[in-house]
Formats: C-alpha cells, structure tokens, sequence
C-alpha cells in the first residue's frame, strides 16, 4: 500500500533526525562566533564599519568556483581588494557611465583574460580592471557590492539590516515571519553581480546568527538561512527525503524554488527540536539542520554520503551508515 503523505513526511523527519544526532554540530553558533571575532566582525557590527563588512564579503564570494586551498593562495599572493581603493578610484569621477552608481552598474562583462568590457573605448582608463583578483567576475562584484553598500545601504549596512528586518517583522504574522524576514535581505542583496544564492545565504547565515546574539530579529533570520551545495542537493535525492516535502529538480536555482532543497529543510527542521542538541538553540533551527546534513557528507565531516564513497551508478552500499536502513538509497545517474 502506498505511504501517505504525513507518512512519508515522518519518514523523512525520521532519517534527517538521524542525521542530526551523527553530524550535527552543537557549538555551531559559538565556532560561527569566533570565526567572525577574528575576522574583525564582531567589532565591526559594533561600529558599523562598512569598510571591514566590505573586507570579509569579498573574501566569502571570492571561494565561489574553486577549492578553498586554491583560493586561499591566490589571496595571500596578491591580496584582497579594500573598500579604500574603490572609495578612491570612485571619488576620481571615471569616465565609465556604469560606475556612477549602484543602478548604472550593470552588464559591465569585463574579462581580465581579454581586457574587454563593453565600454572598450574607455578601458584603458576604467578603475575596475587595475585589482589583480582572481577573474574579471571578482572585479565587478566588488565594485557591485562597494555600490550596493554606498548607495542602497546609505553607507550603513548594519544600519540597513536592522531597517529590512523590522519592517519585514512588523508586516509579517507568525507564519511567515522568518521567511519574509529572510527575504528581505536575499531577494535586494541577491541582484549584486556575481554573488550566487549559496554564497550569500551562507555568509548571512554566519553573520546574523552569530555577529550580535542581541540583535533577535538578526539571530531569528540567520537560523533560518539555509545554504544549498552540491553535497545537500545530492543528499536529498540519494536518500529520497525530496519526495517527501519537495521535488527533484537539478541542481542550481531550483534548490531555492517551491519544490526545492531549501524549502526541504525549512519543512522537515519544524519536526527537529533543535534545543534536544544544545539547550541554547531556537526551537526550529533550519541552519542547524542544514549544516549537518552538509557535514554528514563532507570530506571534511563525516565524510560519508559523497560521490567519492557512492556508486551513483549503483546506489549507497555503506551498511555501517547510521540511517542506511531508513536511506531509498538511490543511484543518482539515472536522474
């Protein structure tokens, strides 16, 4: 007989739960703490110090597309783009119609390889080429997130987060409140040039669960951030937990869709009381929940549910894992 849908659900809580108990992190939010102290956030929360946010945002998305380790040499090669340089190449008045501000700065599509933009005439003399990042892509999202800062934000980010999320809190009910508290950092945010949906919501997540903890509109949206990677999306349909309170999709913006991963986890944390892990912890804790999903399969983790210990041709073999008996343990290739 076929299992009915609060069936399935329980199903689904039930093996996530146990992922919970093998991966999950109980100091998540002390380790996030300390991580941001030696960044300068703390403090810079605290002052509201654009100029060091700035610093520790470009240093999150420059990780996008390349293994930690490599990122980690290029930067200590040839070092970070500081919010000073712009401020001064912007105060120059460049020529670049695109670099007046935050709404003009769009489809700049300057590669370092080439040197090309889309104001070729004027490249010689544009500011954003002259920082030796990575890739042409680093260069625009700097000078995008630098914009977004100065000119949406008001030179006050910090300032900025406590304006969204207030009013985001006052015109929501109960139901909603962190979804619509969420949104109004993800959806203006997630327009700044080359940041992915990843990338923003795991940097958001550190910095509001973690930055202030007096700050309780800040903690309640950053518990609710929930980052999706390969690791988690493949998680959900090898095991199947998907079927349950989503849909299969393929692996990218969809993860953040009606029928997708992120919303996979806000369904199935309402089922984990995450105060059984650390008295501390909120009630329902999507982030919690997300992050030992993500360590049960890292290398770095548990290193356990990952193409380099499954067949996906064939499915999971691993007996000895802690929820195998609960796993449809699906091959992925087919999907």
């Amino acid at each position: 007989m076929p299992r009915s849908k609060d069936q399935k659900i329980r199903s689904a809580g039930g093996v996530v739960r146990g992922i919970c108990v093998a991966a999950g992190c109980a100091s998540i939010i002390s380790d996030t703490r300390s991580d941001l102290a030696r960044a300068g956030v703390i403090e810079a929360v605290q002052r509201h110090d654009d100029d060091v946010l700035f610093a520790w945002l470009m240093q999150v998305s420059a990780y996008q597309g390349i293994s930690d380790a490599a990122a980690e040499g290029y930067a200590a090669e040839h070092g970070h783009v500081a919010a000073a340089e712009l401020r001064e190449a912007l105060d120059q008045s460049p020529a670049c119609p695109k670099l007046k501000g935050y709404w003009t700065f769009a489809s700049c599509r300057f590669h370092k390889g080439s040197r090309t933009c889309t104001e070729p005439e004027l490249v010689d003399s544009c500011p954003l080429p002259r920082h030796d990042l990575r890739n042409g892509r680093l260069n625009q999202t700097a000078y995008a997130m630098y914009l977004f800062m100065r000119d949406v934000a008001g030179g006050d980010f910090v300032g900025w987060i406590d304006r969204r999320l207030e009013t985001a809190a006052e015109t929501s009910g109960l139901a909603d409140r962190a979804h619509r508290m969420r949104q109004s950092l993800l959806e203006p945010l997630g327009h700044i040039y080359g940041v992915s949906d990843k990338v923003l919501s795991m940097a958001l997540a550190d910095l509001l669960l973690a930055a202030d903890p007096n700050r309780m509109l800040w903690v309640e949206t950053g518990a609710s951030m929930i980052a999706i990677d390969t690791l988690v999306h493949n998680w959900f349909l090898r095991t199947g937990v998907i079927d349950a309170v989503g849909k299969a999709h393929p692996y990218g913006t969809a993860c953040y869709g009606d029928n997708g991963c992120a919303l996979a986890v806000e369904k199935l944390a309402k089922h984990i009381d995450a105060r059984d892990f650390n008295p501390t912890f909120p009630e329902v804790f999507p982030r919690f929940v997300q992050h030992a999903i993500w360590r049960f399969c890292a290398q770095s983790g548990l290193n356990r549910c990952n193409g380099n210990r499954v067949d996906d041709a064939a499915g999971c073999q691993q007996a000895d894992c802690s929820v195998f008996a609960r796993c449809e343990r699906r091959p992925l290739l087919p999907l």
